[in-house]
């Protein structure tokens, strides 16, 4: 206590920072900052911007880039982002912004970015589902895991997908959105002998539409894999990070390894 409160004393430790390392979260103006999650769960909480306003956003990124070193937000628009490169980026020492989608991240060059050794493969069924997938992708990069993105492979022509067959085998874990009927996360499971998280995406019309059908399809799934809720990038993002994590530290533990 005495060593956090000299640190804030000689400047060397902000306010937030101390707030932090005492309590695991951060108050705002817009609201409770998880700056421990990380530590915690081993993931770091993400602020959703959609349904919050400009000046929230901004708040609880500045909040985050001060206490844990870097701000991870999804879904956010184009004011939003603005904002955050101009009130955020430009008013930050070397901090820069990295944008994958509607979802960014803010880091500055003092962060130290963390490195798995495990390869997270994201595959979309079409274009429409490839949002999903950037968000996804923006948490395992974030996470340190190698990415291997593989866009258009949809069912509807299914050669694309099985030309990618042993590409999608060398990966450790595999994130799979469709829309429509989700046939693609079902077929793939099929091939593959790593994880597979299905992801539902709310494409398609009619009868079905919004990600209910490709939902039900991927719960009915006659092959293993694990599914997320419609539209849930962030999570199978998070799912496949943990299971990254854990890859990670057997094989960093492998006899003749060194760490």
């Amino acid at each position: 206590m005495r060593e956090l409160l000299e640190a804030v004393a000689d400047g060397s430790l902000s306010p937030a920072e101390a707030e932090a390392k005492l309590q695991g979260y951060v108050t705002d103006e817009a609201g409770r900052f998880d700056a421990a999650r990380d530590q915690r769960r081993g993931i770091p909480e993400a602020i959703l911007a959609e349904g919050k306003s400009t000046p929230q956003v901004v708040s609880l990124a500045e909040t985050a880039l001060e206490t844990t070193g870097r701000a991870l937000v999804t879904r956010t628009d184009d004011e939003q982002r603005e904002a955050l490169e101009s009130r955020v980026v430009d008013s930050t020492a070397d901090a820069r912004l990295e944008r994958w989608g509607t979802t960014v991240r803010i880091v500055t060059s003092d962060y130290d970015q963390p490195s798995l050794e495990a390869t997270v493969g994201i595959v979309t069924a079409g274009t429409v589902d490839q949002a999903v997938g950037d968000e996804a992708q923006a948490v395992c990069v974030d996470a340190g895991a190698t990415v291997d993105r593989v866009d258009d492979v949809g069912v509807a022509a299914l050669d694309r997908a099985l030309d990618q067959r042993d590409r999608l085998r060398e990966a450790d874990v595999l994130i799979v959105a469709a829309g429509r009927e989700g046939a693609l996360p079902t077929v793939i499971a099929g091939l593959v002998d790593t994880p597979v998280i299905g992801v539902p995406v709310s494409s398609g019309y009619g009868f079905g539409g919004d990600g209910e059908a490709a939902l039900t399809g991927m719960l009915q799934s006659c092959t293993v894999l694990s599914v997320v809720n419609v539209d849930a990038g962030f999570v199978a993002g998070s799912q496949a990070t943990l299971i990254a994590r854990a890859i990670d530290g057997a094989r960093r533990d492998e006899p003749g390894t060194q760490n």
